[in-house]
């Protein structure tokens, strides 16, 4: 059931909403979380698209908020969906023109529903601090992707100057199952890890990322490499026995190869955005491991970033082989698949 309202406002809205319900059959809502999102009119149908998907495993009140401020008049439309395609959830779609377009917490606010955890996703470019954001202050949680600024990298930056708990950002998320993937080769074959090495698109903030990740984690040197993609291509761990290698160059099937045995084929697509967000919603309590990766946002690698795939013998050269590390506990098995530390599985 799809009801179009015009030049409307927030109690029209919810009015409706709970008619629309009855008539639906269900004067009551099972929802477990009202998830908003804010976004461009161009990007709205497929950010809604990809927030239903989500809600099928956990079902919300999805609040679309599009801002219009080019247009002169003020004015409030709205779109209510009820027992649809878009799930087992709600979906209220809020196109605010003129002045409102600055004031949307005003019109979402009275929409929320009581007593359920709120978050907010930004599909598009996203605010520098999104705990000042009108829509991001109320928030538990607020999810931004910095790979849909042209210069990610600074973005990130930015989000790092003004984290706030709750924070976190889908360049992080997308790397949950690289993380398992490499924290179960470990356990598979645990060795001393002397250096790591990462190679992906160049820009793409995913690789950086995992590339901090590896430094903090296994307390290593690791080099960054660029190569023309798609995302992140290959991981590289240094071992005394030879490097274990997870490499990725199409973007769908991953091989992984450890010392002294044959190469594996890893199913390692690349995620869609539902996934991403409905990843993200399994946890509604502060990243603790995406914080402590902000404040190394801007700490140089072993080498210079370049073209071509991960340089073993370089950053073999830039590790210290006697070095003691945090994988010197994996090669005693205390370890294992903690490396990842954060409680998140693959997806």
């Amino acid at each position: 059931m799809i009801i179009d309202l015009t030049d409307t406002s927030a109690s029209k809205i919810g009015a409706t909403l709970v008619q629309a319900r009855r008539r639906a059959g269900s004067p009551t809502t099972g929802a477990v979380l009202t998830l908003i999102v804010s976004t461009e009119e161009r990007h709205h149908y497929d950010a809604m698209k990809a927030a239903s998907q989500a809600a099928r495993e956990h079902p919300a009140r999805i609040i679309v908020a599009v801002a219009r401020p080019e247009v002169a008049r003020t004015r409030l439309d709205a779109e209510v969906r009820v027992g649809d395609d878009t799930g087992p959830g709600e979906v209220i779609v809020l196109r605010l023109y003129g002045e409102l377009s600055a004031h949307a917490d005003a019109v979402v606010m009275p929409l929320l529903l009581p007593d359920v955890p709120v978050v907010t996703w930004w599909p598009d470019e996203g605010p520098e601090t999104p705990k000042d954001d009108p829509l991001g202050r109320f928030a538990q949680r607020r999810i931004t992707d910095a790979a849909e600024y042209h210069k990610p990298m600074d973005k990130l930056r930015v989000r790092a100057a003004g984290y706030s708990p709750g924070d976190t950002d889908l360049s992080w998320t997308r790397l949950t199952p690289w993380r398992s993937m490499l924290a179960a080769a470990l356990d598979q074959f645990p060795r001393k890890i002397t250096g790591a090495a990462v190679s992906g698109e160049e820009g793409n903030p995913s690789a950086r990322v995992l590339a901090i990740w590896l430094r903090q984690r296994l307390g290593v040197p690791v080099s960054r490499t660029a190569d023309e993609g798609p995302g992140i291509t290959g991981v590289e761990l240094m071992t005394p026995d030879g490097p274990i290698a997870l490499t990725r160059p199409d973007g769908e099937l991953a091989t992984l190869s450890v010392p002294g045995q044959p190469d594996r084929p890893v199913a390692l697509k690349r995620r869609e955005t539902a996934e991403l967000i409905a990843e993200e919603l399994r946890r509604l309590d502060p990243d603790d491991v995406y914080a402590k990766l902000l404040k190394d946002i801007d700490v140089p690698f072993t080498e210079p970033l370049k073209v071509g795939g991960p340089t073993v013998q370089k950053t073999r050269e830039a590790a210290a082989p006697g070095e003691p590390s945090p994988a010197a506990a994996v090669a005693k098995g205390k370890r294992g698949a903690s490396v990842d530390g954060t409680g998140k599985g693959a997806s």
